[in-house]
């Protein structure tokens, strides 16, 4: 089975207007000096955007939206007919009448609401930031035919206190819009830093406090429960910086983090949807080793208990949940499921029952049972395998990326042997043609245990998850899998990193 691959454009996760109540929606813009003929109401819904409504015609610069439903309660902005992004203004559940204006000649200074003093409140902000920016470019550009060294140091200096002049701002401005949405968005993008840091041991400021510091914080004044909250263009990056950057990346972690962040929601609303359909899909899309434990505990905590109905359908979380089944006993530290396979010397008394060829699985399974005695003696059993490190590969013949994988494994096989590590490679042919795999061993002389589930009832595709090939587990002397998927060139010093953890444990 494939991954699944889910995106959040899914189902009923994505909208774009929603009716409430029939209160309806009138935003009107008097757009001076303005050439477009059509223009665009758009809304931000964690990392997307989508259209809410279209003014069809604009006369003379005057924009006007309007219609039955009540726009959802979000950041949205003005777009022009060439899909330019003009301005950003908030909509409240109970401010669905707006009045404002601009001019192209200065847009930003000339932003100005009539109706909202939310609104005009945040054109404020935005000029000020403005402005702060128009004026570090000045500053910038007074560095021009400095050293790097002097022009470094000027610009530490002037953008030292710029910065404090904007972190103050930004602070009065919460502190004057608490409990108003606002307030609420402009805390979204606020980093939140400790002060009277402690010293260190070496004298320094103590890094460990202001890294706790930071995380403790990092969601202070964050509504979870606000779905308003995630239709903003600040939420979506702030998760990720949190999940990818601020916490440490391990699943285990990952796992206590996103319960947290999930607790914090409410049943049934758009932040709980789009934050299982986040999580699932970032977990499943993750490249580091591991990390589907993280998937397997979505789908476990918040796909199998139900709370993803209004997600996704019921034959996407049947699938979802498959793949979940798939997974969770190849997760690290998880023993190995067995394989009773074949060897090139076993394939002459499977042949002889007519396993070879054999065209339908019922057939397969009434010469399994008519012959099992006889089996039990021609499997070789994973399980019976001893060594203290042991690859299992899964390949195949006419696989162009396993034709130069194979012989680099094989090489580092041979090297890890000379050097005395007691390896042994489980080498398994993924595909049924017999005289095609033995001619391929033979001329590339792999001189190690080459099997082939030629009885056909390991279903190795998804008891290992074989999607691709080749495909690379590491296994202990216990058979718990220590890495998967890696690379030939990985090999080495896995063996390496499980030789010091035996040690580790004879100690």
């Amino acid at each position: 089975m494939k991954k699944v691959l889910l995106t959040l454009s899914l189902l009923s996760i994505v909208t774009t207007v929603s009716a409430q109540a029939n209160q309806g929606h009138d935003i009107r813009i008097n757009f001076k000096n303005c050439k477009d003929t059509i223009m665009y109401l758009a809304f931000y819904q964690f990392d997307k955007s989508y259209l809410a409504d279209t003014c069809k015609k604009v006369v003379k610069g005057n924009v006007v939206f309007k219609g039955p439903k009540t726009l959802d309660k979000g950041v949205y902005y003005l777009v022009s007919q060439d899909k330019a992004r003009y301005f950003d203004f908030f909509i409240s559940d109970n401010n669905q009448k707006i009045v404002m204006s601009t001019d192209t000649a200065d847009l930003v200074k000339n932003l100005k609401c009539t109706t909202s003093k939310e609104n005009d409140d945040f054109f404020n902000y935005i000029k000020f930031i403005t402005a702060k920016n128009k004026e570090y470019m000045e500053v910038k550009s007074k560095t021009k035919g400095m050293s790097s060294k002097d022009s470094a140091a000027f610009m530490m200096e002037k953008g030292k206190l710029l910065n404090e002049t904007v972190v103050a701002y930004e602070k009065a401005f919460l502190e004057q819009h608490k409990g108003m949405f606002v307030g609420d968005v402009i805390n979204l993008k606020m980093e939140k830093e400790a002060k009277d840091i402690p010293k260190a041991s070496n004298g320094r400021p103590d890094s460990m406090y202001i890294y706790t510091y930071y995380k403790n914080h990092f969601w202070d004044g964050v509504n979870f429960q606000d779905d308003g909250i995630m239709r903003t263009p600040f939420f979506a990056d702030k998760l990720k910086k949190y999940f990818n950057s601020v916490i440490v990346q391990n699943p285990d972690t990952m796992n206590v983090e996103i319960d947290r962040i999930m607790n914090k929601t409410k049943a049934g609303t758009m932040m709980q949807k789009l934050l299982i359909a986040h999580f699932l899909f970032t977990s499943e899309s993750s490249k580091l080793m591991g990390f589907d434990k993280v998937f397997v505990h979505v789908i476990d905590k918040y796909i199998r208990t139900g709370m993803a109905k209004e997600v996704y359908d019921e034959k996407t979380i049947e699938k979802i949940k498959e793949r979940g089944d798939i997974l969770k006993p190849l997760l690290l530290g998880s023993q190995a499921p067995d394989l009773l396979m074949i060897d090139t010397i076993g394939h002459k008394q499977i042949a002889r029952m007519g396993f070879d060829t054999v065209k339908t699985s019922q057939g397969a399974t009434k010469l399994y049972y008519d012959n099992v005695q006889n089996l039990a003696q021609t499997f070789v059993s994973l399980y019976s395998i001893k060594a203290d490190y042991l690859a299992l590969v899964f390949w195949d013949v006419d696989c162009g990326h396993c034709k130069t994988e194979i012989p680099k494994l094989l090489e580092e096989y041979h090297k890890l042997k000379k050097e005395g590590y007691d390896i042994k490679v489980v080498s398994v042919y993924t595909q049924q043609e017999y005289d095609k795999w033995r001619k391929y061993i033979i001329e590339n002389k792999l001189d190690w245990m080459n099997l082939y589930d030629g009885v056909h009832i390991n279903n190795i595709k998804e008891k290992y998850d074989i999607y691709s090939t080749p495909v690379i587990y590491m296994l202990d002397k216990n058979k718990r899998i220590k890495a998967k998927r890696i690379g030939t060139e990985q090999v080495k010093d896995i063996v390496k990193q499980m030789e010091r953890e035996y040690k580790a444990d004879k100690k």
